[in-house]
């Protein structure tokens, strides 16, 4: 089965965090794509432990939005 997920990547000091925001599982790298790996990595494993955990999550997916602020 494939999983689409929304992930978000921030960087912190020489590291990159990766989250996916479904299932709220996290990794890290020393690179944007060592990050992205890793949380491929951890996101089947965890669903290899919860593998319904998705299919209560896919029914409640995010909205994920963008918008832009003048301040100041």
């Amino acid at each position: 089965m494939t999983y689409r997920c929304t992930t978000v990547i921030t960087q912190e000091g020489k590291w990159f965090n990766a989250r996916c925001v479904e299932l709220g599982v996290v990794s890290q790298g020393r690179t944007v794509e060592s990050a992205e790996k890793n949380l491929k990595e951890a996101v089947g494993l965890y669903l290899e432990d919860a593998p319904k955990a998705w299919k209560r999550l896919s029914r409640r997916m995010p909205i994920v939005t963008a918008f832009e602020l003048s301040h100041g």
